[in-house]
């Protein structure tokens, strides 16, 4: 599963990932983030209606078009296994789809010790941006934009620390991806091209299991040192 991110890669890297050219989308000076929730507002990148790629905003955990109110289960992730059949998914998967900007994310273990959870930071060489293959969808009953990460069984080396893993796409295939002419039977084969052999992971601190502290965002570059275990 994927149940915070990162994203501290500055906007000049999102407009070369992505190829945004609108000045809206250029001008953004968004301040990096270190430890992105669950129902945050974050930025995602979509086809546009022009042929180049959209940058959208919207909420962390998917709101299908169709739902009226908000949904209780957690929908921040999607199943690759599921998210062509689902309810709540299908719809995006077939015409909504969303590339999801990061340079890292974090999963935990059980700590034999004290029970207590140990969070790892993994992340590509030399902390290169990348993208979590991700679905989207705008609500008009609610007003709301939001989206979903693609997760998939993990393989080395996260399968270490969990057993999924959020889905980064190779970049060869952003274009694909995002592409809403493509037909709903290819997709799958589409995210078969992930980059997720090349991570790596570093033990940090457990002062990042805490998505706030006193109401307010934890949210600081420390988050992602890691730490020397004894």
């Amino acid at each position: 599963m994927c149940g915070r991110y990162t994203r501290y890669l500055s906007w000049s890297e999102i407009h070369r990932l992505y190829r945004l050219t609108a000045p809206a989308e250029i001008g953004r000076t968004d301040a990096p983030r270190y430890n992105i929730a669950p129902t945050d507002e974050v930025p995602f990148i979509t086809a546009g209606e022009d042929g180049n790629h959209k940058l959208r905003t919207g909420r962390w955990w998917l709101v299908p078009f169709w739902a009226k109110e908000m949904p209780k289960g957690q929908m921040f992730n999607a199943r690759i296994e599921s998210v062509d059949t689902t309810p709540a998914y299908r719809d995006a998967f077939k015409s909504k789809r969303c590339l999801i900007p990061a340079d890292g994310y974090y999963e935990w273990t059980i700590s034999p010790a004290d029970g207590k959870k140990d969070p790892r930071f993994i992340f590509q060489p030399d902390h290169a941006p990348f993208s979590f293959a991700g679905l989207w969808a705008y609500n008009s009953n609610l007003e709301i934009t939001s989206c979903t990460i693609i997760t998939e069984p993990s393989a080395a080396p996260v399968n270490q620390v969990h057993d999924r893993q959020p889905l980064i796409l190779d970049p060869a295939y952003y274009d694909a991806w995002l592409d809403p002419t493509i037909p709903a039977g290819d997709l799958k084969d589409i995210l078969s091209h992930d980059i997720d052999g090349q991570l790596q992971f570093s033990r940090v601190g457990r002062s990042v299991n805490a998505a706030a502290i006193d109401k307010q965002p934890n949210d600081h570059a420390e988050l992602i040192e890691p730490i020397k275990l004894l």
